[in-house]
């Protein structure tokens, strides 16, 4: 029997392959369960709406990290882990595949303007992987494993970009 693979499909094993072999062959860094879910976060990410998930009590969409970490700090636990496992995902998204937006989502005019999306990142990925109780056991780990290995994964998004740049 045939089976025929989806466009998601195809995009999965597309960044997974790109994602195993930048963080493997040219990091030195063998990690699937790292590789599983960066591999999802860009299949996530493909959807414009996803990368701006997060939304007030009002319903309005929050674009920038200083109106997340408001939001989260306004939470129960569970969406208060949400959000700032997205604001880690999201800063992680910028400053790897797209830095040059930084330009835009730091500007002066703006409230991000002085967070460090780095920084940021790191310490909203350590908080969600606070949160080890069921259902998230499984993945508290991997989280913390983002926020310690946030710059190594940064500069591994950057090289999966070059690669589709040159290849795609």
């Amino acid at each position: 029997m045939v089976r025929i693979l989806s466009g998601e499909d195809q995009l999965r094993n597309l960044f997974a392959g790109l994602l195993e072999n930048t963080l493997h062959a040219e990091i030195g860094l063998a990690d699937p369960g790292l590789v599983d879910y960066l591999t999802a976060l860009l299949l996530r990410f493909v959807r414009h709406e996803s990368i701006f998930k997060v939304r007030d009590l009002q319903g309005n969409r929050l674009e920038e990290v200083a109106g997340m970490l408001a939001e989260a700090e306004q939470c129960e636990d569970r969406p208060r882990r949400e959000i700032h496992r997205h604001i880690g995902d999201f800063t992680l998204f910028w400053t790897g595949l797209y830095p040059e937006g930084l330009k835009v989502l730091r500007s002066w005019e703006r409230k991000d303007s002085l967070i460090d999306y780095r920084e940021q990142g790191k310490r909203s990925y350590y908080i969600a992987s606070t949160f080890e109780q069921e259902p998230y056991e499984d993945e508290a780990p991997i989280l913390r494993r983002l926020s310690e290995l946030y710059d190594v994964c940064t500069d591994g998004l950057q090289t999966v970009r070059r690669e589709w740049e040159l290849n795609f």
